[in-house]
């Protein structure tokens, strides 16, 4: 039975807190191209190796901070650290912009100073998605939590189709700083949201010491949990390619055909948008896929469906070709199954008390597998092509395949999560 405490207001809220963390990441990581070539005049010989730094240092920086608040949020609420979160990322977005200027005043350089902007923001929103999936587990139980995720997936989806679909056609009639302001504003709307509407129900963690023993214990005793984790080093980094390396490859492609840069970025987004499309149609089915097939054999068909996608991009030349669009569209067909089922894995197979702290090493690991694939990715990208970074998260998602059908040898069955375990962990730990 979910907590009868947290009302229908504070489900909405959620709800809209979901669709703006992902407006302004997604609106953030877009409009840096367009920003690093026009702004600060980063060419194209050099084009993946700056942006997907820039990407890798604030992952990496992420990583130690989203750790360590899943933890605090165990000890003093969620509620807090997402407000703080958002005003965090709404200074750095408003900064950003004013990078060229202020990195010459401050001796750094332009692109230092967009560096350190960008992982103000990256910090800011760091702190703040991981709060609201845990709001969102806190406040269901086995049988709703697949539906009330799934709908928490959609409502991010639909903030990144509104990015690529609307705001990113924007920098055509605006420019693309008025558009880099307009996600400070987003920030200071979800901290206002969050501080006002946002309620804590799950019980405080006692102990002041991190609770390592007990994850280590929960991730020995259950192979399913350990997928989980492998999806979101594998998996983590697709939504990120897409949003990064289709958006570098139009803009890119553009000077080689002779296309104005905000067009492609233009045809880029609406490309992206479809794929946020997709997302969205698609979300309803797969939770409901999640109730009916089991966690494990959805999260396999979903990132089958994602690998296929990728490694087909791979045989793509001209990113404004029509071919494309299948192979995208088969991409988006499984992020959207992999958006929910691992987070709702985890979620089933933790404690109240530590599901902060587990779901902070379940982001960290796949904040490492964003590090990894982008970095590697942008190296691809310069020296091999443009598709190659596709072909290798593609890759990547096939052997999360694998091994989810390891997971699932034996009668292949995804039966209930018990609590037993948990109970039992929580017994021995409490007797010590």
């Amino acid at each position: 039975m979910s907590d009868q405490s947290f009302e229908r207001e504070h489900r909405n809220a959620l709800y809209f807190l979901a669709a703006i963390s992902m407006v302004f990441m997604t609106l953030a990581i877009a409009v840096q191209p367009l920003f690093l070539r026009n702004v600060l005049d980063i060419s194209f010989e050099s084009a993946g190796a700056v942006n997907a730094s820039v990407q890798v240092v604030t992952e990496v920086l992420d990583l130690a901070l989203i750790f360590y608040l899943g933890y605090l949020s165990d000890r003093f609420g969620r509620v807090p650290i997402a407000t703080i979160g958002f005003l965090v990322a709404a200074f750095g977005a408003l900064l950003a912009p004013l990078s060229l200027e202020l990195g010459a005043f401050f001796g750094i350089g332009g692109l230092a100073f967009y560096y350190v902007m960008r992982i103000i923001m990256s910090l800011g929103t760091g702190a703040v998605w991981p709060q609201i999936s845990a709001l969102a587990g806190d406040s269901t139980d086995f049988d709703s939590r697949p539906r009330f995720m799934a709908n928490m997936a959609f409502m991010m989806a639909l903030g990144g189709t509104l990015v690529y679909a609307i705001l990113m056609q924007m920098p055509k009639y605006t420019g693309y700083i008025v558009v880099m302001v307009l996600t400070a504003g987003v920030g200071l709307i979800g901290a206002y949201v969050s501080h006002r509407c946002l309620v804590d129900i799950a019980p405080k963690l006692e102990k002041k010491e991190f609770p390592w023993a007990r994850i280590k214990e929960l991730l020995k005793k259950d192979d399913r949990l350990r997928l989980s984790f492998a999806s979101a080093f594998f998996a983590r980094a697709d939504m990120v390619f897409i949003g990064l390396f289709l958006m570098m490859w139009f803009i890119y492609f553009a000077d080689l055909i002779k296309v104005e840069q905000e067009v492609a970025a233009a045809e880029a987004g609406s490309l992206i948008g479809l794929v946020g499309i997709v997302v969205l149609v698609s979300l309803p089915a797969w939770g409901r896929a999640i109730e009916v097939m089991g966690r494990v054999k959805t999260l396999a068909l979903g990132m089958a469906l994602s690998g296929t996608g990728f490694v087909g991009l791979g045989f793509i030349v001209n990113p404004f070709d029509w071919e494309i669009v299948p192979f995208l569209v088969l991409a988006a067909l499984g992020q959207a199954g992999c958006l929910v089922a691992p987070q709702v894995l985890t979620i089933d197979l933790t404690p109240k008390d530590i599901r902060g702290s587990m779901l902070g090493m379940f982001n960290v690991v796949g904040g490492i597998g964003i590090v990894v694939f982008v970095q590697i990715g942008g190296f691809l990208f310069d020296h091999i092509g443009p598709h190659a970074p596709f072909v290798l998260i593609g890759v990547a998602n096939f052997a999360v395949v694998t091994y989810s059908l390891w997971v699932l040898r034996g009668d292949g069955t995804d039966e209930q999560i018990s609590e037993d375990i948990c109970d039992d962990i929580e017994k021995v730990f409490e007797q010590n």
